[in-house]
């Protein structure tokens, strides 16, 4: 199984799912790191001063918002710390939606949800009644130091998180401002049936493993990588490295709790049943498997070619 990278309880009534989050994803792109070519060392990321060009130190660096063009407004950082979303380890669902009413264009980043800690009944229950309901939740959930919307959906036998984006952030269609020709536009008969005649010739199945959905770009330089290595053609670069611990939250099973939560949709419900309180992460998420709208760039890296 592939390594949790956070871990807590989806909140759902007054039942706690404990779960682990899987990345569902991984990066694959080809990854170009700075070296000296002189001594094969890292090239690290500097600090410079845009208007006279040198180096400065990280004590002079303060964080600031543009307020207007060419004026910003300092923030410290304990101001920012004091921003940062309290984070609970839990996934707190706040209602549920049909699946189609979520727009294309919010949906960001897969996750697996595991079940953790004899979580695997209600965990089970979740998704089956997503299933016969046909409804996702819609969630908050905090990560690192950042709050997220997610969706929370079952595929076939799991449960998935979808972190979507703020509404906020979507632009909506007005934006595109399309011409009238492609939105008033008077199409013949032939011309549609013809374009629906190349498109089930042209149909097929979702295959993976196809050379259509590969990476060519990274084939081949992995495969230049590779024929080089075995030449010789390799220099050793010191890099530290190191795995950092992450703890668990300790959320125990509340299956009865269902009918409590229905009992409470009035107001009335009672008091619920004490847990031991979910421990805080310890550790970050790696920068591939959790996003962040704002990340300072360890290295700076080659990008392909247009």
């Amino acid at each position: 199984m592939a390594r949790a990278i956070w871990k807590g309880a989806i909140s759902f009534g007054l039942v706690h799912i404990p779960v682990a989050l899987v990345s569902a994803t991984s990066r694959q792109g080809v990854d170009f790191d700075w070296l000296d070519k002189r001594s094969m060392d890292p090239v690290g990321y500097k600090r410079i001063n845009k208007a006279t060009g040198k180096e400065i130190t990280k004590e002079n660096i303060v964080k600031g918002v543009q307020y207007e063009k060419g004026r910003y407004v300092v923030i410290s950082e304990e101001e920012i710390r004091a921003a940062h979303p309290k984070s609970t380890q839990t996934i707190d669902i706040f209602g549920f939606v049909d699946s189609k009413d979520i727009p294309l264009q919010n949906i960001d980043t897969p996750y697996f949800l595991a079940p953790d800690k004899r979580g695997e009944k209600v965990y089970a229950l979740l998704r089956q009644t997503l299933v016969d309901t046909g409804k996702v939740a819609l969630a908050h959930v905090v990560i690192r130091t950042s709050q997220h919307l997610a969706a929370v959906m079952p595929l076939e036998s799991a449960i998935v998180l979808v972190l979507l984006r703020w509404p906020s952030e979507v632009r909506g269609l007005d934006t595109l401002d399309l011409p009238k020709e492609a939105t008033d536009v008077k199409l013949s008969k032939s011309e549609l049936d013809m374009a629906k005649r190349l498109v089930k010739d042209m149909s097929t199945e979702w295959t993976p493993d196809a050379e259509e959905y590969r990476d060519t770009f990274q084939d081949q330089i992995m495969t230049l990588v590779e024929t080089k290595a075995r030449e010789g053609k390799i220099e050793d670069v010191e890099t530290d490295a190191g795995e950092t611990e992450r703890k668990s939250a300790d959320v125990i099973d509340l299956t009865e709790l269902l009918k409590r939560s229905l009992g409470g949709r009035g107001g009335s419900a009672k008091a619920p049943v004490k847990t031991k309180p979910a421990s805080k992460s310890k550790t970050a998420a790696d920068d591939e498997d959790v996003p962040a709208k704002r990340r300072a760039p360890a290295r700076k890296k080659a990008t392909k070619a247009s």
